[in-house]
C-alpha cells in the first residue's frame, strides 16, 4: 500500500520520498527569535480563524507543490495541488542570506523559476551543505522525469 505523508500526497507504487518541506508561512529566518516572531503571527492568524498549509514534496518520480486553505479553524476553503513540469522549471536553487535579527543567522530558502511563477520556501536546514543536497534532490527529480 502506498504511503501517505502529512502534506496528504499518497506516493505511487514504488515510488520513494526524498523529502517533504513544509513551507514556512509565518518566520523570516531559522532565527529563533524570527521564529518566535513567525508564531506570533501565527497564533494572531489562528485566533481569527486563518490556516494557510504549504509544503513541496520531492520524490524520486516528480515534485509536487500542495497548499491547503481553512477557515474559521476547521472548514476547507480549498486546496491547490501542482506537479512542476520539468519543460517549465528554467532555474531551480537555493539563496543564502544574513537576517539581522538577534544573532545573525543564516536563512537558507529554496527557490524555482517557471516560465509562469517563481516559489521560494525557507528551508529548515542550518548549514549550507544541507540546502545544497536539497536542491540537488529538486534537480534530480525533474531531470528524471524528462
Amino acid at each position: 500500500m502506498a504511503d501517505q505523508l502529512k502534506s496528504g500526497l499518497i506516493l505511487k507504487e514504488g515510488e520513494k520520498l526524498v523529502i517533504e518541506l513544509e513551507a514556512e508561512m509565518w518566520a523570516t529566518s531559522q532565527n529563533p527569535i524570527a521564529k518566535a516572531i513567525g508564531q506570533i503571527r501565527k497564533i494572531i492568524g489562528g485566533l481569527l480563524g486563518s490556516k494557510r498549509q504549504g509544503y513541496i514534496v520531492i520524490t524520486d518520480k516528480r515534485v509536487v507543490e500542495i497548499v491547503e486553505f481553512k477557515a474559521c479553524w476547521v472548514f476547507n476553503l480549498g486546496k491547490n495541488v501542482k506537479y512542476v513540469l520539468p519543460s517549465s522549471v528554467k532555474e531551480v536553487g537555493y539563496t543564502k542570506e544574513g537576517t539581522c535579527f538577534g544573532c545573525f543567522c543564516q536563512a537558507y530558502n529554496l527557490y524555482y523559476d517557471a516560465f509562469t511563477q517563481r516559489t521560494s520556501v525557507l528551508l529548515p536546514v542550518q548549514e549550507e551543505a544541507e540546502a545544497q543536497k536539497i536542491v540537488d534532490a529538486f534537480y534530480k527529480a525533474i531531470s528524471a522525469a524528462q
